[in-house]
């Protein structure tokens, strides 16, 4: 994978030349080392224990370039089918990675809060951007963590001030088009003491040609904020999709993060959040559906760093076809980290003798008064539930569709907001493969 990775540096040395001296010295010096780290690591193979179940190779063979302009011909009714009833503070919309203004909906929040694109942050010379930008990451995150440092040009900036509730979503929405196209999204969210948002990040495609998404998202709660983040990627079947979050929660903060999985070839999501107060509490609710020979990754780490933290996953999968998934859950309680209370439950549904998933949970303890538990479970749809289902009066199809939703009820069901909700069990729904007798 030498000569794409090559490529790929090539190609930032390019983008670089191409900015001139535009850029704040700041953020050239990040994208800089960020190369040289990507350049060093290289693409990952199966032969990094953190790759060892999925290979890349598919990206590697195909050769993405960097689009100038993909929202010509795009319309707000285009823009439409991916919204929700309801409500949203602002809509800020990118494609292939660049804001485009004429289908956004800026809103007039106030109140101090910021709600703006990545570009315009940085050419403002905003402090959060400077502060905030690749702190989350620091000097973890794998090779294409760093190569959305180094292509980072735009994204979104959300910001809110202590004590301001913003009582509607933020809804960033991400969309692909064009052939063997590259985005490289960045999000930065900064939560300010006793502040609460809800941030709905949506990944989707016009088209079905194959892309390439690597985004990353940073968020920092500050002492008792309040944030519900969703992620939702539902591009096209044939799209790559790497994603990672890395979010710090202070003294008292609450952060509950979903992933919902609709779409793609490959996908891999990488979750870290670092519990970094006293009483710091997070929730992490994933639900993916794979079918075909599709894959999906999902890679979770939950860092209990300070005593009295709490947290609780949820992770659940349904395979079709020769489908494969990943599933790799981390906890990490320090020295420190007393009255620790953690819990993880993993479990997948296959419904072809053909899909398969590697699951591993991780637990590592170094303090002693702590409540840690894991769980996962591999299964197929109970017969004696369809039966029970079809003495009253369903048909087969019927019930093994009824039933395969109720898998991911629970988790979808605890989204807070009604519409949400509504909307993403829909999606869920119309991605779910026809049930086989």
């Amino acid at each position: 994978m030498e000569t794409l990775t090559n490529g790929f540096v090539a190609e930032a040395e390019r983008l670089a030349d191409e900015r001139g001296a535009g850029d704040p010295a700041w953020l050239v010096r990040a994208r800089r080392a960020a190369l040289d780290r990507f350049a060093a690591l290289g693409l990952p193979t199966t032969r990094d224990e953190e790759w060892r179940f999925t290979s890349v190779a598919p990206i590697a063979e195909t050769r993405f370039a960097l689009p100038r302009d993909g929202a010509a011909g795009i319309g707000p009714e285009d823009v439409g089918a991916f919204q929700w009833a309801g409500e949203r503070t602002a809509t800020l919309v990118f494609v292939n990675g660049h804001y485009a203004a004429h289908l956004s909906t800026p809103g007039r929040e106030g109140r101090g809060v910021v709600i703006d694109t990545l570009a315009a942050s940085v050419a403002r010379g905003a402090v959060d951007v400077e502060r905030q930008f690749g702190r989350g990451v620091g000097s973890g995150g794998h090779a294409f963590t760093a190569l959305n440092t180094a292509f980072a040009a735009d994204g979104a900036m959300v910001a809110v001030p202590d004590g301001v509730v913003v009582d509607a979503p933020i809804h960033l929405l991400f969309l692909s088009t064009g052939r063997e196209t590259m985005a490289h999204p960045r999000v930065l969210i900064d939560m300010g003491a006793n502040s609460q948002a809800t941030v709905v990040e949506t990944y989707r495609a016009l088209g079905a040609e194959r892309s390439l998404t690597n985004a990353v998202t940073e968020i920092a709660a500050g002492e008792g904020a309040v944030l519900q983040h969703y992620r939702v990627q539902a591009e096209a079947d044939t799209a790559f999709h790497v994603g990672g979050i890395y979010a710090r929660a202070a003294r008292s903060a609450s952060l509950a993060c979903w992933s919902i999985g609709l779409g793609g070839a490959l996908t891999r999501n990488d979750v870290v959040a670092v519990l970094d107060g006293e009483g710091a509490s997070c929730t992490l609710n994933g639900v993916y559906v794979v079918d075909g020979t599709r894959v999906a990754d999902n890679h979770t780490a939950i860092d209990h760093a300070q005593p009295h933290c709490s947290s609780r996953e949820v992770y659940k999968g349904v395979l079709d076809g020769r489908s494969r998934a990943v599933f790799n859950g981390k906890i990490i309680v320090r020295p420190d980290a007393q009255k620790t209370d953690a819990k993880q439950t993993n479990r997948a549904l296959l419904l072809s003798e053909d899909a398969r998933i590697n699951t591993k949970p991780q637990l590592e303890i170094f303090a002693n008064d702590v409540k840690c538990t894991h769980g996962a479970a591999v299964g197929q749809v109970d017969d004696e539930a369809i039966f029970y289902l079809r003495a009253r009066g369903l048909d087969e199809r019927q019930a093994r569709r009824l039933l395969i939703r109720a898998f991911a009820g629970d988790v979808l069901g605890q989204i807070p907001l009604e519409p949400l909700r509504a909307h993403f069990e829909r999606a869920f729904a119309s991605r779910l493969p026809e049930p086989q007798p």
